[in-house]
């Protein structure tokens, strides 16, 4: 798992650029107590004409989209917001980085209630960010396991919004798999049906075709998996959101794990078996190439995902 921990010198802060040991909340701060925090996760990628943030606009829209259905306002606009996400790319000098926007309940009283008339507090970092899964999982593929942990079920916690709170399930999922000697795992519903990775979406290949599990299967709605979709369809190649049992995970010709931080990376074996030839295949390459493609500006931006941070 690669994250470069050196920190970047600034940090949006409410409103202004801050130093980096100046970004500071108090320790009765509420989302430190109960979860009540709402984040993206976004890309910025060297390109020839200068870093530029992938799908931008569509992540911000998600991380206000989170806010409205925990109820509390965001301070700014979505332009701020985003205008933040360049300033933190530009004024810490990096070409490409990992931009991580978060909202989140201050100082408001330790109630689990959220008082009427409370405000969220905001702040965007960015930092340098490699392969999430590796560079060589980029490659080779990395070896899953299928958690013991399941994912959310409907009615319980909002799987459309990214909220801190969400996120301790895939602490589990995460660490299970560490400690079973895996990279990373897949995570099934509550009914026992595939459902998506600690922090990524998942694909599978099956005679040429990409398969993937709807929302209703306790998901996070990922813009890259959305991306990977739009892509598969221009490439020709057929998709299809529908339930799927464990088996998906043995029979695959190739699977691989989509998300901001994992990107495109390739699934070489689930529980010991290998998935397919126990590497990349084919169609996950093919998909790669085209999204690295796009993404770094070696292709056409036909879709108008990338955002140059200078205009």
């Amino acid at each position: 798992m690669s994250l470069n921990n050196t920190p970047t010198k600034y940090i949006w802060f409410n409103g202004k650029l801050v130093e980096h040991a100046d970004a500071k909340v108090h320790v009765l701060t509420h989302a430190l107590h109960y979860g009540t925090a709402v984040f993206e996760g976004i890309r910025a990628y060297s390109t020839p004409k200068g870093p530029c943030i992938f799908r931008l606009d569509e992540h911000i829209d998600r991380l206000f989209n989170s806010a409205k259905i925990y109820r509390f306002p965001i301070p700014y606009t979505k332009e701020e917001i985003k205008q933040a996400c360049c300033s933190v790319i530009t004024d810490n000098g990096l070409e490409s980085g990992y931009i991580r926007p978060l909202v989140f309940l201050g100082e408001i009283g330790l109630g689990v209630r959220i008082p009427e008339g409370a405000v969220a507090s905001a702040m965007v970092a960015a930092m340098p960010w490699g392969a999430y899964l590796g560079e060589e999982g980029l490659q080779k593929g990395v070896k899953v396991g299928v958690s013991s942990w399941n994912r959310l079920a409907a009615n319980t916690i909002p799987t459309e919004a990214k909220a801190a709170g969400n996120y301790l399930s895939s602490v589990l999922i995460s660490n299970e798999a560490h400690q079973n000697g895996y990279v990373e795992a897949i995570a099934l519903d509550t009914d026992g049906f595939i459902s998506e990775g600690s922090g990524e979406n998942v694909f599978f290949v099956k005679n040429g075709a990409l398969f993937t599990a709807p929302f209703t299967n306790g998901l996070l709605p990922g813009i890259t998996r959305h991306s990977i979709i739009t892509i598969a369809k221009d490439l020709g190649i057929p998709v299809y959101e529908q339930k799927m049992q464990r088996e998906m995970c043995y029979l695959a010709d190739e699977a691989f794990f989509t998300g901001t931080a994992a990107e495109i990376t390739p699934i070489a074996s689930i529980d010991g078996i290998d998935v397919g030839p126990g590497h990349r295949g084919p169609i996950t390459k093919q998909i790669q190439d085209a999204f690295f493609a796009l993404v770094k500006g070696e292709s056409e931006d036909k879709y108008g995902w990338l955002t140059p941070v200078k205009s």
